[in-house]
């Protein structure tokens, strides 16, 4: 299967925290459930840790790869830049990742965020999504119980699944 890319300084095991989720589901395409991530403002339609989506330099709304944007989630105020944006084409998967940032000095949180959408054969559809974090915030997530990261991109994959299910209807 097919893996994400990992920028220098962001490959997992060598950050503060990292978090994967993956969903497999029958009866969706890659080209059902593309539209709905790269479309950012779209994401507060379907997962509710997501809010006040907005693009700079009146771009938007799709993401495309060095995009800047701003969104907010987990309760922090994160500016990112799009740095790996290529749409799914028959035979090979979706890619999109962004580097996100927040706060200074101790309270400084980077991160790579990366999907990865892979059609699967007998109709599956594969969203694998990863996150590494640097920084201070990012050791109090790694160690919460439950995992805010986790459970919170969990939510993320179930939701986006059901609203590209009620989109294809």
């Amino acid at each position: 299967m097919n893996q994400i890319f990992w920028p220098e300084g962001y490959l997992p095991g060598f950050t503060e925290n990292f978090a994967s989720n993956e969903i497999i589901v029958a009866g969706l395409s890659a080209a059902d459930i593309w539209p709905l991530l790269s479309n950012a403002p779209q994401w507060p339609t379907y997962y509710a840790n997501s809010a006040n989506v907005r693009f700079y330099d009146l771009k938007g709304p799709q993401l495309e790869d060095r995009r800047r944007f701003y969104f907010e989630t987990f309760g922090f105020p994160v500016e990112a830049q799009c740095n790996e944006y290529v749409p799914p084409v028959h035979g090979r998967p979706g890619r999109i990742a962004w580097h996100g940032w927040a706060g200074e000095g101790d309270t400084r949180l980077d991160v790579h965020h990366a999907w990865l959408i892979e059609d699967l054969p007998g109709g599956r559809v594969r969203i694998l999504t990863q996150e590494t974090q640097k920084g201070k915030p990012a050791q109090a997530l790694a160690t919460a119980k439950p995992n805010p990261m986790i459970n919170g991109h969990q939510d993320w994959l179930e939701r986006l699944v059901s609203a590209a299910r009620k989109t294809r209807q």
